[in-house]
């Protein structure tokens, strides 16, 4: 099984064009960026060793303040091709990571996920719940046919993600990308929808 418990997908306040998804889990809620988001955000957005694997960072303070407002805009433009989210702990609200999906093929109906966490985080299972529910938003909410995720072939706790979630590593990729002054191997994981059906929960999906 996918999920041990059923995820809940909650589409709130209405914007100009798109609504506004809210993505609630037993211990994350995944929501749409805003400006007063900052603080959380750039904090862990300019840590050289929680960025080591990403393709971009350590970020600067505009850095950030334009990844923020660029995650603001995508939210109301049609066709939707990238859905960005915060994530916050649901005892005490604190913004830990950030992810997303982006819909890179739309005619094939595909999208790649990715995903970033405070270090103080790791290791607490915060990324596979967040991995999870974007894999469920694609495919219950989206109508995705495929959802994939690369990684650094050094980064194991991101690979070990992707595996808890029934990816499948379908490549390795020698010396893919040019990053951070390294050539850098890459694996290539993948789920399909019938996959992701055959071992998942049903997910409420409530509109405002």
């Amino acid at each position: 099984m996918i999920n041990a418990r059923p995820t809940r997908i909650l589409t709130l306040r209405g914007t100009p064009v798109n609504p506004a998804i809210t993505i609630q889990t037993p211990r994350i809620t995944l929501r749409e960026y805003c400006e007063a988001d900052f603080p959380g955000v750039h904090a862990y957005s300019k840590d050289p060793e929680a960025v080591r694997f990403m393709t971009w960072g350590p970020n600067t303070p505009q850095d950030t303040r334009t990844f923020i407002q660029s995650a603001i805009e995508y939210q109301n433009t049609k066709p939707r091709l990238d859905y960005f989210f915060v994530v916050v702990t649901n005892t005490n609200r604190e913004i830990i990571g950030g992810c997303g999906l982006h819909i890179k093929e739309p005619e094939k109906r595909c999208a790649a996920l990715g995903y970033i966490f405070n270090r103080a985080t790791w290791g607490q299972g915060y990324a596979s719940q967040a991995a999870q529910a974007l894999i469920q938003l694609g495919f219950s909410h989206l109508g995705l046919h495929r959802v994939v995720a690369t990684c650094d072939t050094r980064n194991l706790a991101s690979a070990r993600v992707m595996e808890k979630n029934h990816m499948r590593r379908e490549a390795h990729f020698r010396q893919d990308l040019w990053q951070k002054r390294e050539w850098r191997d890459s694996y290539l994981y993948a789920i399909l929808a019938e996959e992701w059906r055959a071992g998942s929960d049903t997910i409420a999906i409530l509109a405002d």
